[in-house]
């Protein structure tokens, strides 16, 4: 007859289980409550079996504990990430002049089916006007030189009036697509950083899921074992 440790009473020999078969989880757990306990000591059946609940219990809590902790995470990083993804119309900020103005008026007028119609309406006027026999002394005879100065300056003056609207456009664009490079880039790496919390979620659980199947499987020996006697 030996005695337990935990309970102190006496077993026979095939009812103490000793400190050397037992899982250093669960010794720990024993150490714990019992800090003179060693692997030459030994432990009855029932009290092993209350220590190793207790450990399944342990890992199943501290399993429910990662997932809040996870989900926790996550609201937080939501909350106190600040966006990045912002309205290029209101963040851009230019100082806007006069001539700015103008020439974005002037490139928005200079590209639309109203300023092609009032042109082609404006050169046939002129055309009729200086071509009517009504007329007997038109003021820019054919062919039409004066019309031809006028329209020449125009389009050296349009050209660069609309060049100066397109580099601030260009301006504009180039921010929107640093932008959109910064967007990208956070995606990438909080979609990295997903995948890795994820994969070690799940490398956590199997090895849990392991652990406890393990000590599933040594309770079902064990009942066995009393079954079988």
């Amino acid at each position: 007859m030996n005695k337990c440790k935990i309970c102190g009473n006496e077993f026979d020999g095939n009812e103490l289980i000793s400190g050397h078969g037992i899982p250093h989880q669960i010794e720990n757990m024993i150490l714990s409550d019992y800090p003179g306990w060693t692997d030459y000591d030994l432990i009855c059946k029932n009290d092993f079996e209350k220590y190793r609940i207790r450990h399944v219990k342990s890992l199943i809590e501290e399993e429910e504990s990662d997932l809040r902790t996870l989900e926790s995470d996550v609201i937080r990083s939501i909350s106190d990430n600040e966006m990045i993804s912002s309205n290029v119309n209101t963040d851009y900020k230019e100082i806007v002049t006069v001539g700015n103005r103008i020439s974005d008026k002037v490139a928005t007028f200079g590209g639309s089916w109203s300023f092609i119609i009032l042109f082609f309406v404006t050169l046939l006027a002129w055309i009729l006007v200086n071509s009517s026999a009504l007329i007997f002394h038109p003021f820019d005879l054919y062919p039409f030189i004066l019309m031809n100065l006028i329209l020449s300056c125009i389009a050296a003056i349009q050209a660069p009036i609309i060049m100066m609207s397109q580099n601030r456009q260009e301006k504009k664009d180039r921010f929107r697509a640093e932008n959109d490079y910064k967007i990208n880039l956070k995606s990438e790496i909080e979609i990295r950083t997903l995948h890795e919390k994820v994969d070690h979620l799940l490398l956590v659980q199997w090895s849990k899921l392991m652990e406890i199947q393990n000590l599933q499987l040594e309770v079902l020996e064990d009942i066995r074992a009393k079954v079988r006697k």
